[in-house]
């Protein structure tokens, strides 16, 4: 008989922004699949989603990896949180997503920036003033530039042996700041492996004294902000051939911005004010290769016959990728798409 650990974590009550729990249940003998793994509950009093007269909040499992601290007797399992009848909680993002046949794929690029728990401030910012503007910090090497490359490097290694599909890390142009990138096939899914990475990264960050600070604008000034750019397509995308269909999905987003922004995170309009590689809050574009455009339509698109994806870039890096992605296939969805294309 084994003893395995099962890290059972979830999204909390708290607003604008929603954080992760996590709580530990030992069982014998996990087999390691979803389906073997039992709802389990938690005081929601203590979390901003429950009062104290009635707090049992429920955990339902809908994605489980390996654990990697916990290599061979540990799992992660991501759960949506449910009330008591088992109907979805208002704070339940996922429960938003209508994509059951995950005809929807994204890639969200997931940035942040590491903030010294004793100064408050970023990696490698000095106690008093600045750096040297940005410029040299964009995917950089070399002790001046690149901080902590040591907790990055091993968030990576953790999430592949969660087996997360990370397709890449970089270090980002604000000095301190770094991006990770993760892929799904199915929008669900890219969320639950977002949620599981951020997990990942905020407890490798216990071990080094480091904060994981999500928010958009970190600091003020000539600094560029943090995102959470979000790829996505469908299969009217990828196989359409049509510039007029890439188009018109494009312009279905320009009626919807409040709707968009209001899932986009807390405080984007720091961020997007139409400076540092972004478009104003309050307006909308979109453009071939344009990082200054709300949607940006790659240029790997239009090279392959318009088949392809597009860029929502207006996420910002605190934002729940699941109510990200529940919007942007909502709005996809209502597309005039041309009749014979």
């Amino acid at each position: 008989m084994t003893k395995c650990k099962l890290e059972y974590i979830w999204l909390d009550g708290y607003k604008p922004t929603q954080s992760l729990r996590g709580k530990t249940k030992i069982v014998d003998d996990f087999s390691g699949k979803l389906e073997d793994l039992d709802i389990w509950s938690f005081d929601g009093s203590s979390t901003e989603q429950a009062e104290g007269g009635s707090s049992d909040c429920l955990l339902k499992p809908v994605y489980v990896c390996p654990d990697p601290a916990r290599l061979g007797t540990g799992y992660i399992v991501m759960c949506e949180v449910l009330n008591a009848d088992k109907t979805a909680h208002e704070s339940n993002g996922r429960d938003m997503i209508d994509d059951d046949d995950n005809d929807f794929w994204f890639g969200f690029e997931q940035e942040y920036v590491l903030e010294d728990v004793e100064t408050g401030k970023p990696v490698g910012f000095p106690i008093n003033g600045y750096p040297g503007p940005q410029g040299p910090y964009y995917c950089s090497v070399g002790a001046s530039n690149a901080i902590a490359r040591d907790m990055v490097e091993e968030h990576l290694e953790l999430c592949l042996e969660a087996g997360l599909n990370v397709e890449g890390i970089n270090a980002e142009v604000m000095m301190g700041q770094w991006e990770y990138q993760i892929f799904a096939k199915g929008a669900k899914e890219a969320g639950d492996q977002i949620w599981v990475s951020r997990y990942l990264l905020e407890r490798t960050g216990e071990k080094y004294g480091l904060k994981v600070d999500y928010h958009c604008k970190p600091v003020k000034g000539d600094w560029n902000g943090s995102g959470m750019h979000a790829n996505f397509s469908n299969t009217t995308l990828r196989t359409c051939g049509s510039k007029e269909v890439y188009e018109a999905i494009c312009q279905a987003f320009e009626p919807r911005v409040k709707e968009h922004i209001d899932v986009y995170g807390a405080d984007n309009n720091q961020r997007l004010t139409g400076l540092h590689e972004t478009q104003s809050i309050d307006e909308f574009s979109y453009g071939i290769s344009d990082r200054g455009a709300s949607i940006r339509i790659p240029i790997f698109t239009v090279e392959h016959g318009w088949k392809g994806w597009l860029e929502d870039r207006r996420p910002a890096s605190n934002a729940d990728p699941y109510k990200v992605a529940a919007q942007i296939i909502k709005t996809v969805k209502s597309a005039a798409v041309p009749s014979g294309v």
